[in-house]
């Protein structure tokens, strides 16, 4: 025997359990067992997918065991299939949203699963509950989203919480999505995928500041470069600064040529700043420093060859290897005072210079282009003596053989 038509409060389980079986009326719940029900009932966030296992079916509406001493009520349309046949039965488990919590859980399990109708969808509109889309195609202004046999339209900056990712990053992709305007009866839909995320971020929030300390090694999300940098989400919508000049041991001109909006990439805490909810952090600390080989591999003295990275009024700085500057002092260059160094020696250029000092633990190298010609004079010099002590010195002794030789071809 099913049960009449009606709702079913969660607190009377067990009246329909029975009448089902056709068992006579329980004893009625005490009010102590009720309140601690509802007060149950409360602690479970309305919009949160649960699980339960279906206890009563009636004619209208079913009863659903959600662990504890909580029960949820859904409508039996909930549970049909497209033929209109009930799909489910006494027993079974299924996965549901909460769509109310007021007076008991009320379930739907056609959101959950996005297959919803026009009244659903108004339904979830104003109990801001989130229903599942399909991005179909990218449309102006934003994107196409497909919710059951409903349009919507999803605007550019409501798709994610990252700004400027590409439209082939979503398009084809199935995201829950929150209805921000209801119209025309359903017909005229707005929805945002970036409500949902910052609410989600809201929630993780305090869990993820306690992982993001000094030191810390973090995989992030990159949200937007800057010409001074990314910034990158941590965790729970916190941000922190990857500076320009923290992404390389080599010098960046251009942030976007390491990180994109949208890229997952892993960085170091390097800055907690408490009072100013300030987060910096460092790409190149999680690479080998090009420093710790220098003393090994620059030594005074040597001729090398380097790039012309930048130009201020005291001197040239060189590139040595990417990560590794040095500093020619103007006074070693070889151009007067009255000389123009950013003419001689243009940003890019390759130039010939000899290592005069190093000092790796400070980071400092002195170059000199002034000492180039002594070096290669002191070069050539050695060179050809080289060549002559490798000469065989043609004394007394090879003279005396020749002489010889002659006499004996004369004799005979």
């Amino acid at each position: 025997m099913l049960v009449q038509p009606g709702c079913i409060p969660a607190h009377k389980r067990s009246n329909v359990a029975e009448g089902v079986a056709g068992v006579s009326e329980p004893e009625e719940e005490d009010f102590e067992k009720m309140f601690e029900a509802s007060q149950q009932a409360r602690r479970i966030e309305k919009g949160r997918t649960i699980e339960g296992t279906i206890v009563a079916i009636g004619e209208e509406s079913a009863l659903v065991d959600v662990g504890g001493k909580s029960e949820a009520e859904i409508d039996i349309s909930e549970l049909k299939d497209d033929e209109g046949d009930i799909e489910v039965a006494v027993g079974d488990r299924i996965q549901a949203t909460v769509v109310s919590t007021a007076g008991g859980l009320k379930l739907s399990r056609k959101l959950a699963l996005g297959a919803v109708s026009a009244r659903q969808l108004e339904e979830a509109f104003r109990a801001g509950l989130p229903v599942e889309g399909k991005v179909e195609r990218e449309v102006k202004g934003g994107y196409e989203v497909r919710i059951a046999r409903q349009r919507a339209f999803c605007p550019v900056s409501q798709i994610d919480i990252v700004r400027g990712t590409e439209a082939a990053q979503h398009i084809g992709r199935v995201y829950p999505f929150l209805i921000t305007e209801y119209k025309e009866g359903g017909r005229n839909l707005v929805v945002s995928r970036r409500a949902l995320l910052e609410r989600e971020q809201q929630a993780h929030a305090a869990e993820a500041r306690k992982s993001i300390v000094e030191g810390a090694v973090i995989t992030g999300r990159v949200v937007s470069v800057r010409e001074f940098g990314a910034f990158v989400d941590l965790g729970g919508g916190i941000q922190g600064l990857l500076h320009v000049s923290e992404m390389a041991w080599a010098r960046i001109a251009d942030p976007s040529q390491v990180a994109k909006p949208g890229d997952e990439i892993t960085v170091k805490v390097l800055r907690v700043e408490a009072d100013k909810q300030k987060i910096s952090l460092g790409l190149k600390q999680l690479l080998g420093d090009p420093w710790s080989q220098v003393r090994e591999t620059y030594k005074p003295g040597q001729l090398r060859s380097g790039r012309v990275t930048r130009v201020p009024d005291f001197g040239i700085f060189v590139e040595l290897e990417p990560g590794v500057e040095a500093l020619i002092p103007a006074s070693e260059t070889g151009i007067g005072r009255d000389g123009d160094l950013k003419k001689a020696f243009p940003v890019g250029k390759e130039i010939q210079f000899v290592v005069m000092e190093v000092d790796a633990d400070a980071r400092r190298i002195r170059l000199s282009v002034s000492e180039v010609q002594k070096v290669r004079e002191a070069d050539e010099v050695r060179d050809y003596s080289q060549r002559d002590e490798a000469k065989p010195a043609e004394g007394f002794g090879s003279m005396a053989d020749k002489l010889r030789d002659a006499l004996r071809k004369g004799g005979s």
